[in-house]
């Protein structure tokens, strides 16, 4: 008899619809992966995260009424072992540090890497 697979949960922080379907398209269809929540604000997004306690969360750096970094600071605390996947238009070489430096395993380009989210995923 087959172990049972261990779903990879992701939560996907994203204020723009679109790219957030898009995220969903592209994540969803990974084997093995589940896409357990969404959230446009900082607000919604930690306490998304904190219900769901998904192992990956896909975080855009701009969001309304806030930044993902408010979201990577309130949440690493509290799940530490949370992959946190910076994907924005954002990528001047200082955000990709403050994120870094604060914990996220990845940060991406949306505009030229959008697609390596499941790599990141898949390789976690």
């Amino acid at each position: 008899m087959e172990p049972p697979r261990t779903t990879k949960r992701v939560f996907i922080v994203e204020d723009s619809i679109p790219v957030r379907e898009r995220l969903v398209e592209l994540i969803g269809d990974i084997d093995g992966v589940e896409v357990v929540g969404e959230a446009g604000t900082p607000t919604t997004a930690v306490s998304g995260i904190l219900r769901t306690r998904p192992k990956y969360v896909v975080l855009d750096f701009q969001l309304d009424g806030g930044t993902g970094m408010e979201v990577l600071q309130a949440i690493l605390p509290q799940l530490p072992k949370t992959i946190f996947i910076v994907l924005t238009n954002y990528s001047q070489p200082q955000f990709r540090q403050t994120c870094m430096a604060a914990g996220a395993t990845a940060f991406l380009d949306k505009s030229t890497e959008f697609t390596k989210v499941r790599e990141v995923i898949a390789s976690n």
